[in-house]
């Protein structure tokens, strides 16, 4: 592995995605076991993805006294249902909330109104110190569901946002999807504002299809244009890279 730092964030390099996921998940439970033993009990957040199943697979192995542990949940689709194979409730659930046994995990419901959502949502997550945020990055630079150009502004926790066709592919390139006309168009997204106010970020982001992502992220100015960019200001991040993903830094 290799270690570097930019401004604020750490960036680990490992030779693969297996071993990414391994130090990533190593890191992400000692920090909430240090919050439990600080606290009595930890907030975290949880991302889905491709980028995220090697990460999760080693979380869930971890040390962690998980009955202290509340999660929240990034984001999800508008109008998929649970049981739909794209659904990042299902994903989470067969992942890691089915296989720890956690406090509470509050799921982003695609289902209902979604103003409605947010704001049941909003309301959980301003009571709550997040004390680490395990995410990932898209290959249009996104975090969560915020598309560039990002909403840097807003203090509203979740947003309703509209996917952009980059993204839309994305989803439809890792499969989960059998055309692109099937992704949704539509998301409820926590915003960068809110994933920003984590006491520790997590950042897996592996596969060479990241690459140009990962390179905006580290080497541009911060910007709404690259949303991962606003990473770099963040005061404890560490971004979890692969010899793939890092092909492109200068």
């Amino acid at each position: 592995m290799l270690h570097i730092r930019k401004e604020e964030m750490e960036i680990i390099i490992s030779k693969n995605k297996q071993e990414l996921g391994k130090e990533a998940a190593k890191l992400g439970a000692q920090l909430i076991q240090k919050a439990i033993q600080e606290k009595g009990e930890a907030n975290i957040i949880v991302a889905t993805g491709a980028s995220q199943f090697e990460m999760l697979a080693h979380l869930v192995n971890e040390k962690v006294d998980w009955h202290n542990v509340t999660t929240f949940h990034l984001d999800e689709y508008i109008g998929i249902q649970d049981t739909h194979p794209a659904s990042f409730r299902k994903y989470l659930k067969e992942r890691f909330a089915h296989i720890v046994p956690l406090k509470k995990f509050n799921y982003v419901n695609g289902e209902v109104d979604p103003l409605e959502e947010c704001n049941r949502l909003g309301e959980l997550i301003r009571e709550a110190t997040i004390d680490v945020a395990f995410i990932g990055i898209g290959e249009n630079s996104h975090i969560a569901f915020n598309d560039p150009p990002a909403d840097f502004e807003t203090e509203e926790p979740y947003i309703v946002v509209r996917l952009d066709k980059d993204c839309r592919l994305q989803q439809l390139g890792e499969g989960w999807f059998p055309t692109l006309d099937d992704v949704p168009v539509q998301a409820i997204s926590m915003s960068v504002n809110q994933i920003m106010k984590s006491e520790a970020i997590i950042c897996s982001v592996p596969d060479g299809r990241k690459a140009l992502a990962v390179k905006k992220t580290i080497e541009s100015p911060v910007d709404p244009s690259v949303p991962s960019s606003i990473l770099k200001e963040h005061k404890a991040i560490w971004l979890f890279i692969d010899n793939y993903s890092a092909a492109l830094l200068s």
